[in-house]
């Protein structure tokens, strides 16, 4: 008979299981793609016998669990791809994959298994390389395919809107429980969140827009040093592109064979070595500031509603309790979201944002109560 720790252990495997094919589920029905769509369907049918490997493991130690209840962590990335496509959730179910391929290589008897999940990691690896590499050569797909981890872990779009949304939110909360802890009319704590919030909202935009269009005009800088020296030191340049591939695993020959097909052509060769060699994309060069300025303004604003929002139609305690639930609610929401980037579950991420937001209002609502007694 298993261990009440080895069941423990079953029934967390067997859920997560069940979750995982059901998002692939999800994936495979929204992906336009025809190919990516049958891989998505396999890879669930694949998670459902793990998921009946564990079962069978409980069912043999007596334990008959009950029905599945995905959780909502699970219930947010189908939601999300269902709205949106598969693109947007895909950098994170990669991410979520790379981390898990090795959950069963100390489980005995799971040997099989813990190959197939490395084996699901790398296939959906490529498949978000995939989008990166079609019609390069092999030197740029093996950049891309390296690389793909960055767009699954870090700096991706769905987790800049939730930190935006959460900066105006947690902002414009202290800055209302400030004013509120130092016993000012409800006029004035709703003026103060309302100038917060679009004074927030106009310094995060002008903020944005600075840092795009900085690194628009250095992108440019760097490319038009690097035309100017593929112009007059190619062998230099194509020496350092035949080095950036053998770092990245081709063999010496076919490095240099690779590197000199690209600088056969220029533009291509430009193209090649801003992407290896400065990390830039010239098609992009960072974003367009004014779209980045526009999407950071509503975000903040976004957040910044929910706790100025209960001053519009209450007053007094009554206004300021229904604000710290309004917060609360939005507060728990990031954490949710947060939980498909930090690995831990949809409730202790919602539990944590919650508890961190509400000592932070805490303390400025009693620094405000003292500023305000002192001033009076």
């Amino acid at each position: 008979m298993a261990s009440a720790q080895e069941l423990k252990r079953y029934r967390r495997h067997l859920a997560d299981e069940l979750d995982s094919a059901a998002v692939y589920d999800t994936l495979a029905h929204a992906e336009q793609d025809s190919e990516r769509s049958r891989i998505f369907a396999e890879l669930a049918a694949s998670e459902r016998e793990h998921a009946r490997v564990w079962l069978e493991k409980l069912a043999a130690n007596g334990v008959h669990p009950p029905p599945h209840r995905r959780s909502a962590k699970t219930r947010l990335l189908q939601t999300l791809t269902r709205l949106f496509g598969a693109s947007i959730v895909l950098p994170t179910v990669a991410a979520t994959e790379y981390a898990d391929r090795d959950r069963y290589a100390h489980e005995p008897g799971a040997e099989k298994l813990s190959a197939q999940e490395q084996q699901h990691a790398a296939t959906i690896q490529a498949i978000v390389a995939s989008k990166a590499v079609r019609g390069k050569s092999k030197g740029e797909q093996i950049a891309a395919a390296e690389s793909w981890h960055k767009g699954a872990t870090s700096g991706n779009d769905l987790r800049a809107a939730v930190l935006g949304a959460n900066d105006g939110l947690v902002s414009n909360f202290c800055l209302i429980m400030g004013v509120a802890g130092a016993g000012s009319s409800n006029r004035t704590i709703l003026l103060t969140g309302l100038a917060g919030l679009v004074a927030g909202a106009c310094s995060m935009a002008l903020g944005e827009w600075l840092s795009v269009t900085n690194a628009r005009e250095l992108a440019r800088t760097q490319l038009a040093r690097e035309a100017d020296e593929l112009e007059h030191t190619p062998d230099a340049e194509r020496h350092e592109l035949a080095l950036i591939y053998q770092a990245k695993g081709l063999d010496a020959d076919e490095a240099r064979r690779v590197a000199a097909q690209i600088m056969s052509d220029p533009d291509q060769a430009l193209d090649t070595l801003a992407r290896e060699e400065l990390g830039i994309d010239p098609k992009e060069l960072g974003g367009n500031p004014w779209s980045a300025a526009a999407v950071s303004f509503c975000l903040f604003s976004l957040g910044a509603v929910f706790p100025a929002a209960a001053f519009l139609w209450a007053q007094g305690t009554p206004a300021i309790v229904q604000s710290i639930l309004l917060s609360a609610l939005g507060l728990a929401a990031v954490g949710v979201f947060t939980s498909l980037f930090n690995g831990r579950s949809a409730a202790f991420s919602a539990f944590r944002q919650i508890a961190i937001g509400l000592a932070a209002a805490a303390f400025t609502a009693g620094a405000g109560r003292l500023l305000g007694v002192s001033l009076s």
